[in-house]
C-alpha cells in the first residue's frame, strides 16, 4: 500500500500545490512509472474542478484529469494509476463518495492493485476510519458516514495549539480531548501544516518541511509530540520508523 496523508495542500507562502512533499510523490511516481492520475476534488466548493487538476498535473509532471468527466467513475478508479484527493470540506467530499460508489472502488485500487493515493486536508481525513476529527462544518449532510479507512487511525489535519487571545471558545486541544472522552479506545493523531505519513508498503514514515512533530491523543493519558511514527506502533500494523 501506499499512502500520502499529508495536512495541507500547500504551504503558506507557496504558489505550488503539493511542494513541501513534492520530492517524495515523484520519487513514488518515478519508481511506478507513473504518467496520470484520477482527481477526485468533491471537497472544492468554491474552486474550480479542471483548475485544480490542471494545478496538480503543473506540480506534479502528470496529466491529471478530474473524475467529474468520467461517465462512470467506478470505472475511472478501477483504471486510474494514481487517485488524488483535494482537500476543501470533508462533509461534502465524505458524502459524494458515497453518493457516487467510489468507497470500495478506491479501498480495492489502494489494497489489492497497490494503486498510491495521495490526500491532503479533506482528503486525509476521509483515509482514515471516519470523518469525526475534520475541522470543517457539515454543510452537505449531518450524517457521519464511514469513509475509507485506508489508515487505521483518527487524523486531525490542520493541527494548531496557538490560543488565540479574545478568543473565547474551545481549543483544538480540547475539542479532540472532548473526541477521545467520548471514544476512549480510540486515539487522534494532530498533523502540523507542512507535515505528512507516508506508509510505503508496510513501512509507516513522517515527515515535516518546518522539522516540527506530530501530537498523540489518548483519554487520560498526557498529550506528547513525537518526530517519528516509533509512537504509533502500537496503533498501526506497519513498521514504524
Amino acid at each position: 500500500m501506499e499512502l500520502f496523508l499529508l495536512s495541507n495542500g500547500k504551504l503558506s507562502g507557496e504558489s505550488e500545490l503539493l511542494g513541501y512533499a513534492k520530492e517524495r510523490i515523484q520519487a513514488v511516481l518515478k519508481s511506478r512509472a507513473i504518467t496520470s492520475a484520477v482527481l477526485i476534488p468533491y471537497a472544492l466548493i468554491r474552486s474550480d474542478y479542471d483548475e485544480r487538476a490542471m494545478a496538480l498535473s503543473e506540480a506534479l509532471g502528470i496529466e491529471v484529469t478530474s473524475i467529474h468527466h468520467a461517465d462512470n467513475p467506478a470505472d475511472a478508479i478501477a483504471s486510474a494509476q494514481c487517485i488524488l484527493i483535494s482537500g476543501g470540506n470533508t462533509w461534502m467530499l465524505n458524502q459524494l463518495l458515497h453518493e457516487n460508489s467510489l468507497i470500495v472502488p478506491i479501498q480495492r485500487a489502494v489494497r489489492e492493485r497497490n494503486v498510491p493515493y495521495i490526500g491532503w486536508s479533506a482528503g486525509c481525513n476521509v483515509a482514515t476510519p471516519s470523518i469525526r476529527t475534520t475541522n470543517d462544518m457539515p454543510v452537505r449532510n449531518s450524517v457521519v458516514l464511514p469513509s475509507l479507512g485506508l489508515f487505521p487511525v483518527q487524523i486531525n489535519p490542520h493541527y494548531i495549539d496557538a490560543h488565540l487571545s479574545g478568543h473565547m471558545g474551545e481549543t483544538r486541544d480540547e475539542r479532540i480531548a472532548e473526541f477521545c472522552a467520548v471514544n476512549p479506545s480510540e486515539s487522534v493523531i494532530a498533523l502540523r501544516e507542512g507535515s505528512l505519513l507516508q506508509v510505503s508498503g508496510n513501512e509507516l514514515s513522517y515527515f515535516s518541511a518546518k522539522d516540527q512533530g506530530f501530537k498523540v491523543f489518548r483519554h487520560g493519558q498526557d498529550i506528547q509530540e513525537y518526530q517519528d511514527t516509533q509512537a504509533l506502533s502500537g496503533l498501526v500494523p506497519f513498521n514504524c520508523r
